[in-house]
């Protein structure tokens, strides 16, 4: 018992790995009305779009980046260094935004959340790159 007393956990990711295994999924679920919101308070947040690059071409929200989802744990690093920024995931309905919020997560990113698909969002969009 005192040995548990004196345990100090510091490490990020120890933390991390205990709450993946005992059921906390590591990110949030945003209304698109919220993420709207935030987005136009703070410019510093990364609005992530992880469809294909064709489906982004076709429409994405303005300030989107895009990386795809199966890009993203060779890619994220480069995209966004520090583990603690805001970040937005949407995709199309909301599945592949939900795994990569996870993928996040489980990388270390602690201020992730997932606001589902764009094919609900009711605000401003645009075509091409």
């Amino acid at each position: 018992m005192k040995r548990a007393e004196n345990l100090k956990i510091k490490d990020k990711k120890v933390i991390k790995m205990f709450e993946s295994l005992f059921g906390k999924k590591g990110y949030t679920n945003i209304s698109q009305r919220e993420a709207k919101e935030r987005l136009s308070q703070d410019q510093n947040i990364v609005l992530l779009d992880v469809r294909t690059p064709e489906e982004y071409r076709e429409v994405h929200i303005p300030k989107s980046k895009s990386l795809p989802l199966n890009q993203l744990p060779s890619q994220i690093a480069k995209m966004v260094r520090d583990k603690d920024a805001e970040i937005i995931v949407y995709c199309l309905s909301g599945m592949r935004a939900a795994s990569a919020c996870s993928e996040l997560a489980g990388m270390g990113y602690t201020n992730v959340s997932n606001m589902g698909g764009i094919q609900s969002w009711k605000y401003e969009t645009e075509t091409g790159r």
